[in-house]
């Protein structure tokens, strides 16, 4: 079993790395923090001539053709870079909802756009705190049109379309749960962006008033498919988060370096030195995951529900120790908002509770696991 990428897909990690520092610097990220706009739509366009929104899109619809593992590597560079942009909505979320559940009509419709950058998209699930279950969501459909609320939905402000986990025909259960493409530029969808930690990855209340509808999927499927498709995500996600707590140990690293004090680094002084260690331990073990996970998901792997979980609940273990710490091994400088330390700790904490939250990951991993079997599905 080999869990390291090929060179040609290393090769692929470099050159996404080289423009996003050509491209994303901390101060771009700062324009959007500070700024009215809640994605850089020039360096989203710009990735997407790349061909990185559609490395794992099919070349019919418009994408590069290639596969997961490559969109792993891409993962892990936004990450790095903290990346102001929709991806995760629009590719990790709603472009594979598309690929794994969608109709040739729909998949022509928007996978080309979702490529191209030219489309937002996102999967509005949560409806309020606490991990969803099938008998949390209240959101329904009836005749083709749908009402109820979602929040929060990632990237829900900037959003062109919306995939909708609701309930449909009646029942109760996971088997009344299916899942619908909404144009939130059509009528009987109203917006209200959210205040969140991190406001490079915009959050959003829609509520939907009757809004048109149109079926995702076989009725009654929707739970299965998005329990499905949130795993795969997952594993994206972990990746960023690898890229995230592996630039705060760099940068944590050099300012222990360069910082003197009583004449010498203060990389030198043993507190620091254990903060440094932790700190990589934690990034390594979370990779080291990652990698797993990735094979599972190249592969399709039955492991793959297990593998995901782990790599989910690493990666967000470790962005967000790396996160805290870099800014402890700064000191008093790394609080003030001059430093970029902050923006490293408000991803980490975003990423966090995108796609549920730690102990929702933490909780999916051992009932997985409690199975009977540790490389089964739940």
């Amino acid at each position: 079993m080999n869990l390291d990428f090929s060179e040609e897909q290393k090769a692929l990690k470099d050159q996404v790395r080289r423009f996003l520092e050509a491209r994303c610097t901390p101060s771009t990220v700062r324009a959007v923090l500070e700024g009215p706009l809640s994605f850089d739509r020039a360096l989203y366009e710009g990735l997407a001539e790349l061909g990185v929104l559609g490395a794992a899109i099919p070349e019919e619809y418009g994408g590069v053709g290639l596969s997961h593992l490559e969109l792993c590597v891409v993962a892990e560079e936004l990450g790095r870079a903290l990346a102001p942009v929709p991806a995760a909505s629009s590719i990790y979320l709603a472009a594979e909802f598309l690929l794994q559940a969608g109709t040739e009509a729909q998949k022509r419709a928007w996978l080309p756009r979702l490529a191209a950058g030219k489309a937002v998209a996102t999967f509005a699930f949560a409806e309020g705190q606490g991990r969803m279950t099938p008998d949390k969501v209240q959101a329904v459909v009836a005749d083709g049109r749908l009402s109820g609320v979602k929040s929060p939905v990632p990237d829900g402000d900037a959003a062109d379309m919306a995939i909708v986990l609701a309930r449909s025909g009646g029942g109760s259960g996971a088997g009344a749960l299916s899942l619908f493409v909404v144009d939130l530029a059509g009528p009987g969808v109203s917006r209200e962006t959210l205040s969140t930690i991190d406001p490079t990855r915009s959050q959003a209340r829609i509520t939907f008033d009757g809004a048109p509808a149109e079926p995702l999927g076989g009725s009654g499927d929707g739970w299965h498919i998005t329990t499905q498709v949130m795993d795969r995500a997952a594993i994206l996600m972990a990746f960023e988060q690898v890229g995230g707590a592996d630039r705060a140990l760099e940068m944590a690293r050099d300012y222990a370096l360069d910082r003197m004090a009583f004449g010498r680094p203060i990389g030198s002084f043993q507190a620091i030195k254990h903060m440094l260690a932790d700190m990589y331990v934690s990034a390594t073990l979370a990779r080291s995951n990652c990698y797993y996970a990735a094979w599972a998901l190249a592969s399709g792997a039955v492991e793959l529900p297990v593998a995901a979980a782990t790599a989910r609940v690493s990666a967000t273990t470790a962005f967000q120790h790396c996160a805290k710490n870099n800014i402890q091994v700064h000191g008093g400088m790394g609080f003030t908002w001059a430093f970029d330390c902050h923006l490293f700790y408000r991803r980490s904490n975003a990423l966090a509770l995108a796609l549920g939250s730690l102990s929702t990951w933490e909780s999916l991993l051992i009932e997985r696991m409690s199975a009977g079997n540790i490389n089964a599905a739940a």
